[in-house]
């Protein structure tokens, strides 16, 4: 039986593994900005032109100079003469003077020699052609300048930028209507097992459906991967080391599930021996769950090797799968999605492992954040325990516990 479980701390295994991948895929495709959502910017984008274009109003209300209202008040308005409409959507046809003042609504582009603009609850009429102003404003208020937003030619979107619905909106607002993207890193999915059975098909005794396949493709496709499923190989060493040399061949990173742990008949470590230099870089993360994860790099390519529960499969897939498709894409590091919460019961730990919980967030009128962090327990072959949490809770490996009412952060699934 090969040695193996070196037991790493989970950020160096992640860190190790990183540095022996090649650089982000250099291809790219040019996609729709409607379609763009979760893709990675592939190079800058700059603005055609400064946002907004003309000077507009941020309320309803009168467009002034400024200087004509100075010292007004509830108690002694200042009196301006009402000289048009900016009409909605269309430039102005008139000037603003001394002592005048036009209507304004939202968003209406301000007259020339306007600078500011009165908001319409501290206006009335005073008789026909003139307004009262009740409050005096200053040069700017309630106005957004030319490229105040944006300016022209400023870098709006840096390369690496992952796109978002306000990404989406601010280049509609440019007009730019298409958008160069990182190419979808392609990842290799194997299950192995002579137990493993299609999803489709009833499994017979002692034999269980493939779960990781689907969950791990789910997770690759939100991640920005695309993944390719290359179906399940029995326990054969032979037949798995011609699968995943012609996964890694076809893709820019493979996973292999199950395997991994030590078992005569794990053979993942082997066999990523055998596909390329380096070869295997890790055997044994110091986490639960997932400790027998195997982590490799074969010609610049990532080989992981992921525990054949589901749960372990899992959440090793957000600590090194998610990574290094970030990496394939180039994509800048983002934080992740975190919530603070209580506690609600005692958590045991081993000091030097990192422990990660699945828990249930439960609202609460008062507290850490508003939120009850309930740990799910279960073995790591439980799926539906993942399937009841709304996310994962670390445990430091200088830590040999969590006490209950204690404030902790959530990761969000």
């Amino acid at each position: 039986m090969p040695e193996f479980l070196t037991l790493l701390p989970p950020e160096e295994a992640r860190a190790l593994l990183l540095s022996h991948l090649s650089a982000p895929l250099p291809d790219s495709v040019l996609v729709d900005v409607s379609s763009s959502l979760g893709r990675v910017c592939a190079e800058d984008v700059r603005a055609p032109h400064p946002l907004p274009e003309f000077p507009r109003s941020t309320v309803d209300g009168f467009a002034v100079r400024a200087r004509d209202t100075f010292g007004a008040s509830d108690s002694l308005p200042a009196y301006l003469s009402l000289i048009g409409e900016v009409p909605m959507g269309g430039a102005p046809q008139f000037e603003v003077g001394a002592g005048q003042c036009a209507i304004l609504h939202t968003g209406g582009m301000l007259p020339p020699g306007a600078d500011a603009v009165v908001m319409l609850e501290y206006t009335q009429h005073a008789r026909e052609g003139e307004m009262e102003i009740q409050r005096a404003v200053a040069a700017g208020e309630n106005v957004i300048r030319v490229g105040e937003d944006v300016a022209a030619e400023t870098v709006i979107l840096p390369k690496g930028r992952r796109m978002r619905p306000a990404e989406v909106g601010g280049l509609m607002a440019l007009g730019i209507l298409s958008l160069r993207v990182a190419k979808s890193p392609k990842v290799g999915l194997l299950s192995t097992g002579d137990e493993v059975v299609d999803p489709s098909q009833t499994p017979q005794p002692g034999q269980v459906r493939d779960v990781n396949s689907y969950t791990l493709s789910a997770l690759i496709e939100r991640a920005g991967g695309e993944p390719i499923r290359y179906g399940i190989v029995g326990d054969q060493f032979e037949a798995l080391e011609a699968a995943a040399r012609r996964a890694l061949a076809e893709c820019d990173a493979v996973l292999v599930t199950a395997g991994s742990s030590a078992s005569t008949r794990d053979m993942t470590a082997e066999v990523i021996s055998q596909l390329g230099e380096p070869g295997v870089l890790v055997h044994g993360i110091n986490t639960k769950p997932g400790k027998p994860t195997i982590l490799g790099a074969c010609g610049g390519k990532a080989v992981i090797g992921l525990p054949g529960n589901p749960v372990s499969a899992l959440v090793n897939g957000y600590l090194f799968v998610v990574p290094v498709i970030e990496k394939l894409l180039g994509e800048t590091p983002r934080p992740q999605a975190t919530v603070r919460a209580q506690l609600t019961v005692n958590l045991p730990s081993q000091a030097g492992r990192e422990d990660w919980w699945p828990v249930k967030l439960v609202g609460r009128e008062s507290g850490v954040g508003g939120w009850e962090a309930e740990p799910i327990f279960g073995k790591s072959n439980l799926i539906f325990n993942l399937v009841q949490a709304d996310g994962l809770l670390r445990i430091s490996p200088d830590a040999t516990g969590l006490s209950a009412g204690e404030a902790v952060e959530v990761v969000l699934l």
